[in-house]
């Protein structure tokens, strides 16, 4: 394992660097599923040591099902990260969550078709995922909001839709109807990545728009997000940035660092070398036999 990097942030559209003291140090990992979305670059926030991932990639190049979340999350896993902080911009599907507002999501519906594990090839393993978000670190950013004047609502569910193209105003009153809170398009697969990865994941879902639901509001659309990203983008640096510090320096009772411990069904030294090699960043300390007990 490389060295500790405790935290990283993983930011979405209008969050695409992070602004620290210093130069940051650029990391490029390969990894055994192409390369992630952008060079890795890591600094210092005090004395945290922070690395940052761009998820849409250099100028906003990748779309949505474009981007390779197991690249991304096994680059962030092998540099020793065991929290990250993602920031997304999504649609309101209520009307009491506002344009300019976040979410501090806690539940995730899943409507894409990616891949979104990384097992298999002769390694089985079923991840517990009642709670797809580490509760300590949500908790952590619905306290860090109101310290920089920003409105986090406590709790959402994040519909996960395929895009590129938005809803269809039929999709967007189904999901209402799914009592589903914001919509979007990349943090389902982060969720699940992270869990299998054993790395805390909490997610800030930044709202742009009312989606197409809301019958006086306009429908969505790029020109009227702009505005909405740039100022999303100076809360989720605040926010992200606050509970960076804010945060114990080691987790605790989240459970989340132990997330494989009973979840690896096929014994490892049954599992074919090169299955055990792709993964070691992740099973490395259960190398040996199934997972300690």
């Amino acid at each position: 394992m490389a060295e500790r990097i405790p935290f990283a942030i993983v930011g979405g559209s209008g969050l695409y660097s992070l602004a620290g003291p210093d130069e940051p140090e650029i990391r490029t990992v390969r990894t055994p599923y192409g390369p992630p979305s952008d060079a890795i670059r890591v600094t210092w926030l005090g004395d945290r040591r922070v690395a940052f991932l761009a998820r849409h990639g250099p100028n906003h190049s990748l779309l949505p099902s474009e981007i390779d979340y197991r690249a991304n999350f096994w680059a962030l896993k092998s540099l020793g990260v065991e929290r990250v902080l993602a920031a997304s911009a999504v649609g309101s599907l209520r009307e009491d969550i506002h344009p300019r507002e976040a979410v501090a999501v806690d539940q995730f519906v899943d409507r894409t078709h990616r891949p979104s594990t990384f097992f298999g090839d002769g390694l089985v393993a079923h991840v517990a995922l009642g709670d797809p978000v580490c509760p300590e670190l949500r908790s952590l950013l619905v306290s860090a909001g109101p310290k920089c004047g920003a409105v986090v609502h406590d709790g959402g569910t994040y519909l996960c839709m395929e895009g590129p193209a938005f809803s269809t105003r039929a999709e967007s009153e189904l999901y209402r109807s799914w009592h589903c809170d914001v919509i979007g398009m990349t943090n389902a697969q982060e969720a699940k990545l992270a869990r299998e990865a054993e790395i805390c994941y909490a997610s800030l879902g930044l709202v742009t728009d009312y989606d197409c639901w809301h019958e006086t509001e306009a429908d969505v659309s790029v020109d009227g997000l702009l505005d909405n990203l740039r100022a999303n983008a100076e809360t989720a640096a605040a926010v992200l940035l606050r509970v960076v510090r804010d945060a114990p320096a080691e987790r605790s009772s989240c459970g989340c660092g132990d997330a494989l411990r009973n979840a690896l069904l096929t014994p490892l030294d049954e599992v074919p070398e090169a299955t055990r090699e792709r993964l070691r960043p992740l099973i490395g300390r259960y190398l040996g036999g199934r997972a300690r007990p």
